[in-house]
């Protein structure tokens, strides 16, 4: 009896190719499968506030930062992981509906940094809390040891790649 899809593909994989070990697939299998899983559970509330996907992401990096809420592109693409270029597609939508605004660095005035506006930061505030009921809610079928326990893998596994590879 299987437990899940992923463990049907090993088996069959077992079966036809018996001369390969195949288990990294329970981990790396279930880890793709459940991402799109909680993501699709995940991401509704964004959809209902009209945020693209990633839009939440840009707003909660610059709620993080902290007062003044303010970042610059630069800043924005290492701490979501995504290229100036898509930064500045996601400001210019946030930016056409009041959340952020584009604002000189007082260091440099050459530099703009992306600023939370008041209703940027309320959005934000409103949705982080939302997101993270989320997150409990889907993980309450694991106790809290093994979801401590499950983060310590997962850090685990995190620091084992290669540079570049997160």
């Amino acid at each position: 009896m299987q437990s899940d899809a992923i463990a049907a593909i090993v088996d069959q994989w077992q079966r036809e190719r018996p001369d390969l070990d195949t288990t990294p697939m329970l981990v790396v299998g279930r880890l793709f499968r459940l991402t799109h899983a909680l993501d699709q559970r995940l991401r509704p509330p964004f959809a209902a506030a009209d945020l693209g996907s990633g839009d939440f992401d840009l707003l909660a990096a610059l709620r993080r930062a902290g007062e003044p809420y303010a970042l610059s592109a630069g800043d924005l693409s290492r701490t979501v992981l995504v290229t100036t270029g898509a930064i500045t597609k996601r400001v210019d939508r946030l930016e056409a509906r009041g959340l952020v605004a584009r604002t000189v660095a007082e260091a440099d005035s050459r530099g703009r940094l992306i600023t939370l506006t008041a209703e940027g930061v309320a959005l934000t505030d409103e949705l982080i809390a939302v997101h993270l009921d989320n997150q409990r809610r889907l993980l309450a079928g694991l106790g809290a040891d093994d979801q401590a326990h499950l983060a310590d893998l997962l850090e685990r596994l995190a620091l084992t790649l290669p540079a570049g590879d997160d």
